[in-house]
């Protein structure tokens, strides 16, 4: 596979465009490795940094936008591990990949680099040691690539354990030093075949504007690296340097704010063979990549072409907060939390917002009432238990809408059916489907923690009640699920009928097959997928359903979606 990565050479004299995603951005999960290599004219797709062993990353936010493009990130190297990434890399080859695979690899001593070589090497195009992050614990990422007898050594070591590597050796380094190509030099000097530049600049502090409060969440006081457009200069500075110090024979995969075609011919007579893709992903909606992609390659190989890539930008910044001040907190039970505050936001069923409390971090919810601003908080972990202690008055931020509205697909009934804080979702779509004049039923399950309020109702239940007559609750009564058990009486005779359920995910997957067992259709059944997300414009990647980016298509997905392209969400 080496050979195939050593090809990319000279690909800037032969005008053939060679385009690659980078570690972190977007091609994170193996649903989406599998998007990118189906769907686009991606050449070289990237993993997200593994480590040997699991590590959660820092809280978030771990990524703002600072002015429409340009960006701020902390994530910390958050990745599942060598176990669990293997796994998911063995199942992506045997399932099929054409495209170069190029696995990033992150560790702290050269020995857990030689570990995760082994493991890797066998499945990778190539392997790209993350000698570069700026916000790594001490002993990773740019505190290896900024020493150069540290790089060189690592690579020098790496290479006399493991002299049978298949996978080329890339280094990625970090434009945060004096002379990145002397170091870049000494390390193709010691083994490696090529190097990745740049990772992020900075790192730099990020606050909300007008005020001095830091957004993202992490150890060196909110500072994080900085990407997108606003490095694309120096991004370019680097590898022209890069370039000239190793000569013409090793690859070079150049990036840093790369956005449309002239700036990928740029990066090509800087002297890179292959040029990354990452954090422009974020302003462009995922239905667009591949269009997007493709354009990107036309407009750079014919320079004389209209260069349509810039019109799939999204220019404003999709990532500002609107600051809020709590106006009522309603603890309905130990567990649950309705709080309200002032302003508006026109939330759809199938959007979301993040809310954001400084100091504690963030979070995305569904907005359950428009007006007023109303969510519904679980205690789930630090955050939601943190937020349980605000007070009335206090100041919050929301940002968004993420997702995208659910697709109106009028009927002459439906039936809403809700387990838990769930419920949360079920106004937005009782408004919607009062305007289309749909007969609407609701199920509620309820357990301990979702059970009825001081005042002896369920959550938002006086709505329900202006909303439909046929409105039921059934308490689960140390039985989870058991209002799953009333599903056959109330589909019962029902013409033209569509369900949407809201809840846990394995919740929705035993109600959707006993839903198919009465008769109903896959294309009639909708569940709210409420998959974690970091970002909400498509640039972590987390919230993968199949190939479909929950923040980008909306978190209402039909069964038959599901089940013909994520089925493990149903098992």
């Amino acid at each position: 596979m080496k050979d195939r990565i050593r090809a990319l050479e000279g690909a800037h004299l032969t005008k053939k465009v060679f385009l690659s995603t980078v570690s972190g951005v977007a091609s994170t999960k193996k649903e989406m490795i599998s998007f990118f290599d189906r769907c686009t004219d991606i050449d070289v797709i990237t993993t997200k940094s593994f480590q040997v062993t699991p590590n959660p990353g820092n809280r978030e936010p771990v990524i703002c936008e600072v002015a429409p493009g340009d960006f701020g990130n902390s994530v910390g190297l958050r990745n599942p591990g060598l176990e669990a990434s293997l796994e998911d890399i063995r199942k992506l080859r045997k399932k099929g990949i054409s495209k170069l695979l190029n696995i990033s690899l992150s560790a702290s001593s050269a020995e857990d680099f030689i570990t995760l070589i082994r493991a890797f090497d066998e499945y990778a195009s190539s392997v790209e040691l993350n000698f570069s992050c700026p916000h790594a614990a001490a002993g990773f990422g740019a505190s290896i690539g900024s020493d150069i007898s540290i790089a060189t050594d690592y690579v020098r070591r790496i290479r006399e354990a493991f002299p049978q590597q298949k996978s080329a050796l890339l280094i990625k380094l970090t434009p945060n030093v004096d002379n990145i190509a002397e170091i870049a030099k000494a390390c193709i000097e010691a083994g490696a075949d090529g190097i990745v530049a740049i990772n992020t600049v900075g790192p730099r502090l990020y606050t909300i504007p007008s005020t001095s409060i830091p957004i993202l969440n992490n150890k060196l006081g909110g500072k994080g690296g900085a990407s997108g457009a606003w490095v694309n200069a120096r991004a370019l500075e680097c590898v022209k340097e890069i370039r000239a110090a190793i000569g013409d024979g090793p690859v070079i995969i150049g990036m840093g704010g790369v956005r449309s075609a002239a700036d990928v011919r740029a990066m090509i007579d800087a002297g890179a063979d292959a040029v990354g893709l990452g954090s422009v992903f974020g302003t462009v909606r995922q239905q667009d990549w591949p269009e997007y992609i493709a354009s990107l390659k036309k407009g750079a190989v014919n320079a004389g072409s209209e260069d349509r890539s810039e019109t799939f930008i999204i220019k404003e910044n999709r990532m500002a907060y609107t600051e809020h001040r709590i106006t009522k907190l309603i603890q309905h039970t130990p567990e649950m939390l309705i709080m309200e505050l002032d302003g508006t936001l026109d939330c759809h069923a199938g959007e979301f917002a993040f809310l954001f409390v400084p100091g504690l971090g963030e979070k995305p919810f569904s907005v359950a009432h428009n007006k007023p601003l109303t969510f519904l908080i679980r205690r789930r972990g630090y955050f939601t238990n943190e937020v349980f202690n605000l007070h009335e008055g206090d100041t919050v931020y929301v940002r968004g809408l993420y997702g995208k509205p659910l697709e109106r697909t009028k009927c002459s009934s439906a039936l809403l059916i809700a387990g838990g804080s769930g419920v949360a979702v079920l106004p937005s779509l009782c408004r919607m489907l009062e305007e289309d004049d749909c007969d609407i039923s609701i199920l509620v399950g309820t357990s301990a923690s979702s059970a009825e309020g001081s005042d002896g109702k369920t959550m938002f239940e006086d709505y329900f009640r202006s909303v439909t007559d046929d409105y039921h609750v059934i308490p689960d009564d140390g039985k989870p699920g058991r209002v799953l058990g009333s599903l056959e009486e109330a589909v019962k005779g029902r013409k033209d009928l569509k369900v949407y359920l809201v809840g846990p995910e394995k919740f929705m997957s035993v109600a959707s097959r006993k839903l198919l067992d009465l008769g109903l259709e896959m294309k009639d059944i909708f569940l709210s997928l409420e998959r974690s997300t970091l970002c909400g414009i498509g640039m972590c990647g987390e919230c993968a359903c199949g190939d479909r980016l929950t923040c980008q298509w909306g978190t209402f997905q039909s069964y038959e979606y599901i089940f013909n392209n994520a089925k493990e969400l149903l098992e």
